[in-house]
C-alpha cells in the first residue's frame, strides 16, 4: 500500500520563516521589486510624492514604490481591477511578499492610479532603458502599427445623429396625435383638468432628451458620440471587424526580443498621422532611430514619409498605390524632379507648372502641372478623358518617390514581410492570451495610462524571461 501525502495542519516552527523565504529565487515578484527599487522615484512621481514622503503629521501612508509594485505585478498577471488586486494582496503569496504583508484596499490602489497615472509614462521609459542596457533592444529592425480596442462604455447607449433624428420625428408625431386626443376629450368636459396625461408627459420628456443629445452632437461636430465616453470614436476593429466606439492604440516593437519601445493612444480612426509622432517617441525613449522601421499601408502618406526623413529615421512603408499594378498613365508612373521642380509623363513629355493652389481636403498647398500637348499627343485620350491632363503634387511628393524607389528593391520587400510577425504578435498576445479586448477606463488620458501600463508589463515579461536571477536582499 502506497503512502499518501497529506497536509499536516499541526506543524509548528521553532523559528518563524523569514519573509525572504516565502517566494523562490526565480519568482517574477523579485524582478519587479528589483526594477522598482532601481527607479528614481523623486523624478518619476514628482514633488507631490516628495512632499508626502517628508510629512511627519497624520496617519502613515503607503509608499509610492510599494503601490507601484502591486500595480505592476497585477498587470504582468492580468489583474487590472483594484478590487481584485486588494483580494490578491491577501491571497497570493508573491503579492503578500511584495507588499511586506501589508494589505492596501481598493480605494488606496485606485487613488494611487488616479493621482500618478501621468507618471506611468516614465516607468514605461525606464523599462525600455533597462531592456537596452540588457541588450534586449537591437535597434536594427522595428515595426509600428495600431490596433482598435473597444470603449468601456456600452455600445447600445451611444448617440447616432440619423437614429436620433428618426426618433425625434416619430416622437413629434406621437405628441401631436396625443395633443389632438386630449383637445378632443376636453371639448365636452365641464371642468377642465390642466394636467397632461402621463403618456404625453413621458413623450415630452423623451423629446427633450433627444433634442439635448442632438445639440450635444452639434456642439461636438460629430455624427456619433457616446455620452459616457465622449472621447471615443467609431472605428472598425476586432476579429469581426465591427464598427464600434473605440480608441486607437499605437505601438513600436523591436524585432530582437519583442520589447515595446514606444506607445500611445489616439482617438483618430486611422493611422495616417501617427508615423511621425511614434518615430519621434522612439528617438526620445532610446536616443536613436532603428536602422529600419516597418509600417503597413495605413501610414503611407506623403506627410508621414516626409516627417520620417526629417527625423532621419529610415522607414519601409507598404504602398497604397503600387506603380507596377496601376495603369500605364497613372500619376504613380509620372517622374518628378524635386530639385528642378519639373514633372515628366511616362512617354517623356514635360508638363508645364501652372500655379500653386489650396485644397480643402489637403493640409498643404498643391502645385498644379498641365500638359500643353495633350490634344496632339498620340496617347492623350488614354492618358486623360478630360479636356487636358492636369497633375497636382504636394510639397512632400519627393518623399513618396524615394519610398517607391526603395520598395523596388527585393531586400526591402523581404524585410517588410517580417512586419506582421514583429508587431501583430504583440496585439495578438494582448487581445488573445491576455484577453484585453476592452478598456476598463474612459477618456483619452485614462485609457492612455492603461495602455502605458500594459506595454510596461509586456516589457517586464520579456526582461524577466531573459535576465539572470535578481540578487537577494541583504540580510
Amino acid at each position: 500500500m502506497t503512502r499518501e501525502l497529506r497536509a499536516d495542519y499541526t506543524t509548528q516552527f521553532l523559528f518563524p520563516p523569514a519573509l525572504e523565504d516565502w517566494v523562490g529565487r526565480d519568482d517574477p515578484a523579485r524582478y519587479i521589486r528589483a526594477f522598482v527599487d532601481s527607479l528614481n522615484l523623486r523624478q518619476i512621481a514628482g514633488e507631490e510624492w516628495a512632499a508626502a514622503a517628508e510629512e511627519t503629521v497624520g496617519r502613515p501612508h503607503y509608499a509610492f514604490d510599494l503601490l507601484l509594485k502591486v500595480w505592476l505585478y497585477g498587470y504582468v498577471y492580468n489583474i487590472r481591477s483594484s478590487r481584485k488586486l486588494e483580494k490578491a494582496c491577501r491571497q497570493m503569496m508573491p503579492l503578500v511578499w511584495l507588499t511586506g504583508m501589508y494589505e492596501p484596499d481598493h480605494n488606496t490602489l485606485w487613488r494611487f492610479w488616479n493621482r500618478y497615472r501621468t507618471a506611468l509614462k516614465k516607468v514605461f521609459i525606464s523599462s525600455v532603458q533597462v531592456a537596452i542596457k540588457a541588450n534586449l533592444v537591437g535597434m536594427v529592425l522595428q515595426a509600428v502599427d495600431g490596433t482598435k480596442i473597444a470603449s468601456a462604455a456600452s455600445q447600445k447607449k451611444a448617440w447616432h445623429r440619423k437614429d436620433l433624428e428618426k426618433i425625434l420625428a416619430a416622437v413629434e408625431e406621437r405628441i401631436e396625435s396625443l395633443e389632438q386626443e386630449v383637445a378632443t376629450a376636453r371639448e365636452g368636459e365641464a371642468e377642465i383638468d390642466d394636467r397632461l396625461p402621463q403618456k404625453l408627459q413621458d413623450e415630452t420628456r423623451l423629446r427633450d432628451t433627444v433634442k439635448e443629445a442632438l445639440q450635444s452632437l452639434q456642439a461636438a461636430g460629430q455624427e456619433h458620440m457616446h455620452p459616457k465616453d465622449p472621447d471615443a470614436r467609431m472605428m472598425k476593429g476586432g476579429v469581426a471587424k465591427r464598427i464600434e466606439f473605440a480608441y486607437n492604440a499605437q505601438a513600436v516593437c523591436d524585432a530582437s526580443h519583442g520589447i515595446v519601445v514606444a506607445e500611445n493612444v489616439v482617438d483618430e480612426e486611422n493611422d495616417k498621422r501617427q508615423l511621425g509622432p511614434m518615430l519621434e517617441q522612439v528617438l526620445e525613449n532610446t536616443g536613436a532611430a532603428a536602422e529600419q522601421t516597418l509600417a503597413d499601408c495605413g501610414y503611407d502618406t506623403a506627410e508621414s514619409l516626409a516627417e520620417a526623413e526629417e527625423l532621419q529615421a529610415p522607414v519601409i512603408v507598404a504602398q497604397l498605390v503600387n506603380p507596377a499594378t496601376v495603369g500605364p498613365y497613372h500619376l504613380a508612373r509620372f517622374t518628378y524632379d524635386e530639385e528642378a521642380g519639373t514633372v515628366h509623363c511616362p512617354i517623356g513629355q514635360k508638363l508645364r507648372k501652372v500655379c500653386v493652389a489650396t485644397h480643402h481636403e489637403k493640409p498643404h498647398p498643391l502645385t498644379r502641372y498641365r500638359c500643353d500637348v495633350w490634344r496632339k499627343c498620340p496617347v492623350g485620350k488614354s492618358c486623360s478623358e478630360s479636356k487636358a491632363r492636369v497633375v497636382e503634387l504636394g510639397p512632400h511628393y519627393g518623399a513618396v518617390q524615394r519610398q517607391r524607389a526603395k520598395m523596388a528593391d527585393a531586400d526591402t520587400k523581404k524585410s517588410l514581410s517580417r512586419r506582421s510577425e514583429i508587431i501583430e504578435r504583440l496585439f495578438g498576445q494582448t487581445k488573445g492570451n491576455d484577453a484585453f479586448r476592452r478598456w476598463t477606463f474612459r477618456g483619452t488620458k485614462k485609457v492612455a495610462a492603461q495602455w502605458t501600463m500594459i506595454c510596461t508589463a509586456i516589457n517586464l515579461r520579456k526582461i524577466i524571461a531573459s535576465l539572470p536571477l535578481p540578487p537577494l536582499a541583504p540580510a
